[in-house]
């Protein structure tokens, strides 16, 4: 499992010029799901972005988590954060998981945030989507198990 995590000062999804998520301050978790992936992934990853401390406190020191801020998140599915580019031109999406396996973890994945008090939304399954990242710092983590 995959994710890039940016801080944002606020972020939205639009599909079909329709807002299907909103958020002001917060995360977008932009997430790859792979075949081998199970809940273990889910647990260990909503645990580290819940506690991840990248939000500034006080004194502008990054010592405050999603938790402390009472942050948002919105998810983005993104079978792309497993391209293989080493040959040719074209990226090989072998490596990611079939939509099949991917959504049912993706849901979850979700839902364990909503569960660890991040208020959470999400993009389209499957939907070209316009994310609308408006990265705070900038600040952008790649997290992987």
């Amino acid at each position: 499992m995959r994710t890039v995590v940016q801080r944002v000062s606020h972020g939205q999804v639009i599909v079909e010029d329709n807002c299907v998520a909103k958020i002001g301050k917060g995360v977008v978790i932009l997430l790859g799901i792979s075949p081998e992936d199970t809940n273990e992934q889910i647990e260990y990853l909503v645990r580290k972005i819940s506690e991840l401390r990248i939000f500034e406190d006080d004194k502008g020191k990054m010592n405050c988590s999603l938790l402390d801020i009472n942050g948002e998140a919105i998810v983005v599915s993104q079978f792309t954060l497993y391209a293989d580019t080493k040959k040719g031109r074209r990226p090989s999406f072998v490596k990611a998981a079939h939509p099949d396996i991917a959504e049912p973890l993706v849901i979850k994945f979700i839902e364990a945030l909503n569960n660890n008090g991040i208020k959470t939304q999400s993009g389209v399954f499957g939907a070209h989507m316009h994310v609308d990242i408006h990265n705070d710092g900038p600040v952008t983590i790649l997290i992987e198990k």
